[in-house]
C-alpha cells in the first residue's frame, strides 16, 4: 500500500479506489504551526492588560442596552463575521438564558450592503446604516485589524455626529479607527492572531454583559427584566 494511501474494494469488482488518509505525524509544516500559536500570547497578553476596559464594556452595554438603546456592529471580512457573532450572542444568548436585546450587524443584509455600495460607494456602506438605525445612546462597535478601513472611519463619524458612543476594537494602536473613536481596545499583535484576539475580546464583553445582566435582574430571574 501506498504511505497515506488507503485501498477499498468489493467482492463483485475488481476497482480499486484510492483515498488520501492524512499521516498526522507528519513535522513538515510543525514549525511554521507552533509559530502561529507562539503569537497568539502577545494578543492574549495584551487583552490581559485591558481587562478592565473589557469589563467596563460589558457592564456600560448592559446598562444601555437594558434601557432600550442597541448595539450597532460592522467590520469587513473576518472582522464582520466577528461582529455579526457578537451580535448574534446578545439577541441570542452566551451562557444562560436571558432576554434578547437588540443588535446589528451593518454588513448582514446582503440587499442593503450591495445597494448602498452600488448607489453610493463601499466607503458609504455603513455610515448610511448609522444615520438609519443609530439613535443617540446607542453604541457603535467597529472592528479592524488595521484600523485604516475608509467605511469605518466614515461610520464612526456619522454616529458621533448623532451621539452615539463609538468603540473600536483593532489590531496594534493608535491607528486612525482607535483615535477616531470614543474608546478603543487595541490587540498589539500580527493581524491574524489580533483578529483571533477579537473573537476572545467579544465574548470577555459578553460574560461581563451577561454578569451585569445577571446582577441587575437579580439571580432568580436572570436576564428577564428588559424595561
Amino acid at each position: 500500500m501506498i504511505k497515506g494511501l488507503a485501498t477499498t474494494g468489493s467482492s463483485t469488482s475488481t476497482t480499486v479506489q484510492a483515498r488520501w488518509v492524512p499521516n498526522v505525524t507528519d513535522p513538515t509544516h510543525t514549525a511554521e504551526v507552533t509559530t502561529h500559536l507562539d503569537n497568539v500570547l502577545p494578543a492574549l497578553e495584551s487583552l490581559r492588560s485591558q481587562s478592565g476596559r473589557l469589563s467596563a464594556w460589558g457592564t456600560e452595554l448592559a446598562t444601555r442596552l437594558l434601557s432600550g438603546q442597541r448595539l450597532l456592529a460592522a467590520g469587513n471580512g473576518g472582522s464582520a463575521a466577528e461582529a455579526q457573532h457578537l451580535t448574534a450572542e446578545l439577541v441570542g444568548r452566551f451562557d444562560e438564558e436571558r432576554a434578547p436585546f437588540s443588535a446589528i450587524s451593518l454588513h448582514a443584509e446582503s440587499s442593503a450592503v450591495t445597494a448602498l455600495s452600488n448607489d453610493y460607494g463601499y466607503e458609504e456602506v455603513f455610515a448610511r446604516q448609522v444615520r438609519a438605525h443609530g439613535r443617540a445612546g446607542d453604541v457603535l462597535l467597529l472592528l479592524s485589524t488595521s484600523g485604516r478601513s475608509p467605511n469605518l472611519l466614515k461610520a464612526a463619524r456619522a454616529a458621533r455626529e448623532r451621539g452615539i458612543a463609538t468603540w473600536a476594537l483593532t489590531g496594534p494602536g493608535p491607528n486612525p479607527l482607535s483615535d477616531a473613536c470614543d474608546q478603543a481596545i487595541t490587540v498589539d499583535a500580527i493581524a491574524a492572531n489580533a483578529q483571533e484576539g477579537h473573537l476572545i475580546a467579544i465574548h470577555a464583553v459578553c460574560r461581563a454583559f451577561d454578569a451585569e445582566v445577571a446582577q441587575r435582574a437579580g439571580s432568580s430571574s436572570f436576564g428577564a427584566g428588559q424595561p
